[in-house]
C-alpha cells in the first residue's frame, strides 16, 4: 500500500486527538471531535452547575448540519473543476485557522458559555466534522480517526484472535488490521497528549499548531478519477 495512504489517517487522528483535547481544556469540557461525548459533559453541567452547557448542547446539531452541507456541497464541486476529498480537507484547514484565531484572540475561555467561548467552538466542532464526513466518504475502509471505542475494542478481539492462534484465514485480515487500527488509536493518543502539553504552557495559542498538523492532509488526498 502506498506511503501516503497510511500517512494520511494517522495524520488525521494525531490532529483528531489534539484539537479534541485542547478544546476540551480550553472550553470548559467540550468535545469537538466527537461530539455524542458532549451529552455526558452537558448532563454533568447541568448536575455541577458548570459553565458551557449551552455550547455542549449546540455541539451535535451543528455537527450534523456541517455533515449535512459537505455532503450536499461535494455534488456542485466536480462541477466547478474542484476535487472533492481534497477541497474537504483544505476546508478543513481554513476552518482550524479560523478557530485557532479566535481562540488567541478571545482565549482564555473562563465562561464556556460566551459567545466567544461558543464561536469558537463550534467552528472547531464544524473542523471536525468535516473530517469525520471526508472519512466516512473517502476513507470508508481505514479505521475511525476521532472515536477510539469501537477501534479499541476491535484490537482487542484481533489480538485474542492471534494469541489463540485463529485459523490463517482470520489471522490474514487481523494481522493487516490490527497494525492499522493500533497506529490510530497510538496517533489520536499522542495527540492528545500534545494537545495536553502545549495547552497547559502555552494556553489558547496552542490551537497555532491545529491547522499545521491538518495542512499536510491536504497534499495526500488524492483527487477521484474523472
Amino acid at each position: 500500500m502506498p506511503r501516503h495512504i497510511l500517512l494520511l489517517p494517522i495524520l488525521m487522528s494525531l490532529n483528531a486527538g489534539f484539537v479534541d483535547t485542547a478544546g476540551f481544556l480550553a472550553l470548559q469540557g467540550l468535545f469537538t471531535a466527537h461530539v455524542t461525548g458532549n451529552f455526558v459533559t452537558f448532563g454533568a453541567a447541568m448536575v455541577l452547575g458548570t459553565s458551557g452547557g449551552l455550547a455542549k448542547l449546540l455541539a451535535l446539531p451543528v455537527f450534523c448540519l456541517v455533515v449535512i452541507t459537505t455532503r450536499m456541497f461535494s455534488f456542485v464541486l466536480p462541477a466547478i473543476g474542484l476535487p472533492i476529498f481534497r477541497s474537504m480537507m483544505a476546508l478543513k484547514v481554513l476552518l482550524l485557522v479560523l478557530g485557532a484565531a479566535c481562540a488567541v484572540r478571545w482565549g482564555p475561555f473562563v465562561e464556556g458559555d460566551r459567545w466567544q467561548a461558543i464561536c469558537t467552538g463550534m467552528i472547531l466542532v464544524a473542523a471536525m466534522a468535516i473530517q469525520n464526513a471526508a472519512h466516512r466518504i473517502h476513507m470508508g475502509t481505514e479505521p475511525p480517526t476521532t472515536l477510539m471505542t469501537g477501534t479499541t475494542t476491535q484490537i482487542m478481539i484481533d489480538v485474542a484472535d492471534v494469541l489463540r492462534g485463529a485459523p490463517a484465514s482470520v489471522l490474514t485480515v487481523a494481522r493487516p488490521r490490527l497494525g492499522k487500527m493500533g497506529a490510530s488509536v497510538a496517533a489520536f493518543a499522542l495527540g492528545c497528549g500534545i494537545g495536553a502539553v502545549l495547552y497547559a504552557k502555552f494556553g489558547t495559542w496552542c490551537f497555532v499548531l491545529s491547522p499545521l498538523i491538518a495542512l499536510p492532509a491536504v497534499f495526500l488526498a488524492l483527487p477521484e478519477p474523472k
